[in-house]
């Protein structure tokens, strides 16, 4: 997946910018002080790393009936 970065006040300041780049399927990586402190990812993609993640959970080897 294609990305961008900006910072806090950057995503503040033009936050229309970064909208379309979301609607047009890039992820946009918000940072703060050089940190990263969240995504906007657009809802195709979220919906992917949601079930990637519980398949790799699902994956393992779990006991559901210990307690």
């Amino acid at each position: 997946m294609i990305s961008a970065t900006a910072t806090a006040t950057e995503m503040q300041n033009n936050f229309g910018r970064y909208l379309n780049m979301v609607i047009n399927g890039i992820e946009v990586i918000v940072t703060k002080n050089g940190k990263e402190i969240g995504r906007f990812v657009p809802k195709d993609a979220a919906v992917s790393y949601l079930t990637d993640s519980l398949t790799g959970v699902l994956k393992g080897s779990y006991n559901l009936d210990k307690n």
